[in-house]
């Protein structure tokens, strides 16, 4: 687990976008199971999660087409909660940081580290954005 103050920054640049902290399983299973489509971000403290991920969320979010609901968990803080939300994710692997796309529960789009890692934030929000299009 790492200092929660350390990741407090990392935490507010979601949460003032108004993205919703999942911090339980419970939490996660609410979420997931609301009718439409819901982005999980599986929020890190690496660098593509600040130079790409995170950035590329926020640029995605500004267009017209955007999920019902916008939720996250943080990988290394909460691992009960970060855990659960992996468990919808299947057939893929845990990566950090990761991004789902959900609809009525199943899931639409999955970005891996590989997707972010090496991309700017432009490229990670209109890969978001594509995905929008398609499936909200």
């Amino acid at each position: 687990m790492y200092d929660p103050a350390l990741v407090q920054p990392f935490r507010d640049e979601l949460t003032q976008l108004g993205v919703t902290e999942l911090m339980t399983p419970e939490a996660v299973d609410t979420a997931l199971r609301e009718p439409g489509t819901t982005l999980v971000f599986v929020n890190s403290v690496c660098g593509c999660a600040a130079g790409s991920a995170r950035p590329g969320l926020r640029l995605s979010l500004d267009g017209d087409k955007k999920p019902d609901h916008v939720v996250t968990v943080f990988a290394g803080m909460e691992k009960e909660a970060t855990e659960r939300a992996r468990e919808y994710f299947k057939p893929y692997r845990p990566s950090s940081p990761q991004i789902a796309l959900m609809k009525d529960g199943q899931l639409m789009k999955m970005l891996q580290r590989q997707d972010i890692e090496g991309h700017d934030a432009i490229s990670v929000g209109e890969t978001l954005t594509a995905a929008y299009q398609e499936h909200c």
